[in-house]
């Protein structure tokens, strides 16, 4: 079972969606015994970073979703609760990876909206997908690079497009709307 981790975010049907596409089930839910049973997890999101941790803190679900021991997914605001900090809302993070979370500096546009394509891409989420290839971002926050930066995109400056450390692995591009790309990218990650 794929568990797809409910927390008042938008995007799970997109992200259900998809996996469907690709022969594949999956729940959404905030019940901590049906994720940390399930095969892989995603934490996917669209949102604002301060109103989502405070669920997660209700449901108890920031303690143990750093605990987790089966490959973990984050996807755009899931990729950055993942981080340590977050300036959206000063908010505290689970710090899985060692990162902060920042505002596009003034005079960018934002949101960062748009097809964009990725560099540095390594390990196995990458694996048969096109360097060249372009991915689906919409955020207005960025995670700075970090030593778990596994792809980088630049938009007014470089960030991480992609973050890695033992099984947690995140996105801030949105894979589920990334077409043939995402959707290499998704396979890979339910391959682990």
């Amino acid at each position: 079972m794929i568990a797809i981790v409910e927390y008042n975010a938008g995007n799970i049907r997109s992200v259900i969606n998809a996996l469907e596409r690709l022969g594949r089930e999956a729940i959404a839910t905030d019940d901590e015994a049906l994720i940390r049973q399930a095969e892989k997890v995603i934490l996917p999101g669209v949102g604002e970073a301060a109103s989502a941790m405070q669920y997660l803190r209700e449901k108890g679900l920031d303690r143990l979703l750093p605990t987790l021991e089966q490959p973990v997914l984050g996807i755009c605001l899931g990729l950055q609760l993942m981080c340590r900090f977050s300036e959206e809302g000063t908010t505290t993070g689970m710090s899985i990876f060692d990162t902060v979370v920042r505002r596009f500096p003034p005079g960018a546009r934002v949101p960062h909206m748009g097809w964009n394509n990725l560099q540095q891409q390594e390990g196995p989420l990458f694996a048969g997908v096109d360097a060249e290839a372009d991915v689906y971002f919409v955020h207005s926050y960025y995670a700075a690079c970090c030593a778990d930066t596994i792809a980088v995109c630049d938009y007014q400056l470089s960030f991480s497009a992609a973050l890695q450390k033992n099984n947690f692995y995140a996105a801030q591009f949105h894979p589920e709307k990334s077409a043939g790309a995402g959707a290499a990218i998704l396979k890979n990650f339910l391959s682990l």
